[in-house]
């Protein structure tokens, strides 16, 4: 797999900021459903982008989609897969 189509796709800047909203939102608000926060952060990630670009393309929208996405992934595979757990899977078979 050539890793040169994420970063097409993937702005950090979006990410980051996404990824830090969504610990905020996941912590802080406690009426929001965490069901929601791909949802809230897929359009906090095409405002970013649209804003950053100035313009509304296709390509704007897939890349603040994409990036905002990604931060909620990098969330679930922080949470759910701890150094520790992965060794143990590894070796424990």
């Amino acid at each position: 797999m050539d890793i040169s189509v994420l970063q097409e796709y993937i702005v950090p800047i979006i990410f980051v900021i996404c990824y830090l909203v969504g610990n905020i939102v996941r912590t802080s608000f406690d009426k929001i459903n965490n069901k929601h926060i791909p949802l809230i952060l897929g359009v906090l990630g095409v405002v970013l982008s649209a804003w950053i670009n100035m313009a509304f393309t296709p390509m704007v929208l897939a890349t603040g989609l994409a990036s905002a996405w990604a931060a909620t992934g990098f969330y679930e595979l922080t949470k759910n897969y701890e150094i520790k757990d992965l060794f143990s899977k590894l070796f424990n078979k």
